[in-house]
């Protein structure tokens, strides 16, 4: 075929346009998996953190497999929502994101921690940048905090930012969401400051709004469920 002929050009041009789409569709469909991977490997990793385990990128799913018995997802009654429950990253509990859409119900977690079973609840609310959420870890009379991790999109380092720390979370242990049988969640508060009323732990030292935020965060998020853990501690006893 004469390669300055019109027909060649259009007909080499049509086949490098189909051969570079076909690679950039191969290309985007295999990082597109790996990018899903990657944000299931970082969830697990937050979850177990809010177990107090700290599991590498290489060992947090089989760690997460291990520990992880059950979930499901429950709804603002507190009843389990039939046909919910399953431990995979494609079932509804892990696969729904309370921050775009909890009306099929929200995610529950089961762990078991030497014996016990320790319940993992998700938390979404608002910093002063952006989106903070994290994961309550609850013992199985419904208040006792056993653990929490919280995480944030673009807090100030050095402020806001120290939501993040296990120094901020570790507060959290121990810690009870209700008294006198009522929900009063936790309270962030300026350090140094106390509440009479609820349980409480001290906020970032100028990181106001995002303590304000962590606060509303768990009065709102693990608000959602307070019927479950009501039904949790009353099964204990």
């Amino acid at each position: 075929m004469n390669r300055e002929n019109n027909v060649y050009t259009i007909l080499y041009a049509s086949i490098m346009v189909i051969i570079v789409a076909v690679a950039l569709a191969f290309t985007h469909q295999s990082l597109s998996e790996q990018q899903t991977k990657n944000v299931n490997i970082d969830k697990m990793q937050q979850i177990l953190r809010s177990l107090h385990i700290n599991a590498s990128t290489n060992e947090a799913e089989s760690k997460y497999n291990e520990l992880i018995k059950n979930s499901y997802l429950v709804t603002p009654q507190g009843e389990k929502v039939e046909g919910s429950e399953g431990t995979k990253t494609s079932d509804p509990a892990f696969a729904t994101d309370i921050a775009v859409d909890a009306s099929k119900g929200l995610p529950v977690f089961e762990a078991e921690i030497e014996g016990r079973t320790i319940y993992i609840l998700p938390m979404s609310g608002k910093g002063l940048w952006g989106p903070i959420w994290g994961y309550i870890a609850i013992e199985s009379d419904g208040s006792t905090v056993y653990g929490a991790d919280f995480s944030h999109q673009g807090e100030t380092p050095g402020l806001g930012a120290e939501i993040a720390t296990p120094q901020f979370g570790g507060q959290f242990d121990g810690k009870h969401l209700f008294r006198d049988n009522t929900f009063t969640s936790i309270a962030v508060v300026k350090p140094g400051q106390s509440v009479s009323d609820r349980d409480y732990v001290d906020g970032i030292s100028g990181g106001t709004i995002t303590s304000k935020g962590v606060n509303a965060m768990l009065l709102e998020s693990v608000g959602q469920y307070k019927n479950f853990l009501m039904n949790l501690n009353a099964a204990k006893k």
